[in-house]
């Protein structure tokens, strides 16, 4: 088991900036890929980034279009902490994010393959 507990989350106005955290216990925390995911308010849940690393390549990413450019998903091992760097925020970046672990795949984008999650926490970007 793994688990998952997210903070960082706030209000912000649009074009400032947060930093969210994602703090994992459990099993060990390099031998999952990790995630995050929003779910804005009467829509469906959402990849963001997502984010591996290996010995011989370093970290690998994957980033959803929207956020491309302005979100950076980052991990420390020792720390088994994953973070997302939301810098020029948008009002339809208002959701509450979730960090997710996957336990077998290397790196992905589809929730379906995550299997542990954490409970989320609020982002809200006023105009």
């Amino acid at each position: 088991q793994v688990q998952l507990v997210e903070s960082g989350g706030g209000l912000v106005q649009a074009g400032g900036s947060l930093r969210l955290s994602c703090a994992a216990s459990g099993r060990p925390f390099s031998n999952y890929a990790m995630g995050w995911f929003r779910r804005a308010p009467g829509k469906e849940r959402e990849f963001v980034a997502a984010i591996n690393w290996s010995a011989r390549i370093g970290p690998n990413t994957y980033y959803a279009d929207s956020v491309k450019g302005r979100f950076t998903i980052s991990r420390d091992n020792a720390k088994n902490t994953v973070y997302l760097q939301m810098n020029s925020l948008k009002p339809e970046d208002t959701a509450v994010y979730s960090c997710a672990a996957a336990a077998d795949y290397y790196i992905t984008k589809n929730q379906d393959d995550y299997n542990y999650w954490g409970q989320g926490t609020q982002v809200t970007v006023s105009s």
